[in-house]
C-alpha cells in the first residue's frame, strides 16, 4: 500500500526500479559476451577487409548505415550498434514501456494503486521514471566494456567518442519507450501493447532503412527516431549531433504528455 508520508511518494519509483535490475544486468553480460565474440574476430576480419568489404552489395551500405568497415571504430558500429542497440534495445525499452500501465490494468493491480491518495498522472510518470536503471546500468558498463576491448587487441577506440555514442542513444530509447508508454494507455491487454509497440519500433526502423536507398522517398525518414542517431558518424567520424538528440529528447516529452493524459482521462 503507498502512504502518506514523504518517503511513501517515491514507492512506486521505487519498486519499478527494483524489478528492472535483474533484466538490465542480464542485458549487460549478453552485450559484454558479444562484444567479446566481435572483438576476437576484428584482427582476422581485417586482414581481408578490402575483399570482404567488395563482397557486401551497396545497398547494404546505405542501408544499415556502414562505412569504414576496416577500422575499429566502423566495425563495431556496424556489428553492435547499428542493429543490436538501436534495434534490439530500441525494442527492449519498447517492451517495457508497453508494460507499465496495462499489465498493471490487466492484472487489477491498477485498481488498489489508485486507491490510495495517488494521483493517475504520479503513477505514469514514477513508472516511466524508473527507466533510469537500465539507461544507467547499460550506458555505464557498455561503454567500459567496448573501450577495455578495443585496448585488449591493441585497437584503441576514442573513450570520447565511445561515451558519446551512449549519451546520445539515451534520447532514442527513450523514444522507444515512450512509443511502448503510449501503446500501453491506449490498450487493455500488456501483451497486445507489447506487440503493437515492438512492430512500432522495428517498422520505423525499416521505413528509415529503406528510405536510405532512393534519394526520392529520403525525407520520409525524418520521422523516424534511429534517423536522429548515427553510431556510425559518432564512432568513425566523431560528428555530434545534439540537436538531434533535442529532437528526440522533445518527441520523448510529447510521447509522455499525451500518454498522460489519455491515462488520466480514461476509464479503468
Amino acid at each position: 500500500m503507498i502512504g502518506t508520508n514523504d518517503t511513501s511518494k517515491t514507492a512506486i519509483l521505487r519498486l519499478e526500479s527494483r524489478k528492472l535490475v535483474r533484466s538490465s544486468l542480464v542485458l549487460t553480460g549478453a552485450f559484454a559476451l558479444l562484444s567479446a565474440f566481435y572483438y576476437s574476430i576484428f584482427p582476422g576480419f581485417a586482414e581481408d577487409a578490402e575483399e570482404l568489404v567488395e563482397a557486401f552489395p551497396e545497398y547494404m551500405f546505405e542501408f544499415f548505415g556502414l562505412d569504414e568497415l576496416h577500422t575499429i571504430e566502423g566495425f563495431i558500429a556496424a556489428e553492435i550498434y547499428a542493429f543490436f542497440w538501436v534495434v534490439l534495445l530500441g525494442v527492449y525499452f519498447a517492451y517495457l514501456g508497453a508494460g507499465t500501465i496495462a499489465k498493471d490494468v490487466r492484472e487489477r493491480r491498477m485498481d488498489l494503486t489508485l486507491s490510495n491518495p495517488i494521483s493517475r498522472e504520479s503513477v505514469l510518470l514514477q513508472k516511466v521514471a524508473a527507466l533510469w536503471v537500465p539507461l544507467v546500468v547499460l550506458n555505464v558498463a557498455i561503454p567500459v566494456i567496448v573501450f577495455v576491448g578495443s585496448v585488449a587487441i591493441d585497437e584503441t577506440m576514442n573513450p570520447v567518442a565511445i561515451t558519446m555514442v551512449h549519451v546520445l542513444s539515451i534520447p532514442y530509447l527513450l523514444v522507444c519507450a515512450g512509443i511502448g508508454l503510449l501503446c500501453s494507455v491506449l490498450l487493455d491487454r500488456a501483451r497486445t501493447a507489447r506487440l503493437l509497440a515492438l512492430g512500432a519500433v522495428i517498422f520505423l526502423w525499416l521505413v528509415d532503412s529503406f528510405s536510405r536507398l532512393d534519394e526520392d522517398v529520403e525525407w520520409i525518414g525524418a520521422l523516424t527516431p534511429s534517423r536522429y542517431f548515427d553510431e556510425t558518424a559518432i564512432l568513425v567520424h566523431e560528428e555530434y549531433a545534439f540537436l538531434d538528440a533535442g529532437v528526440l529528447l522533445a518527441a520523448f516529452i510529447a510521447l509522455v504528455a499525451v500518454a498522460t493524459v489519455v491515462f488520466v482521462r480514461r476509464d479503468i
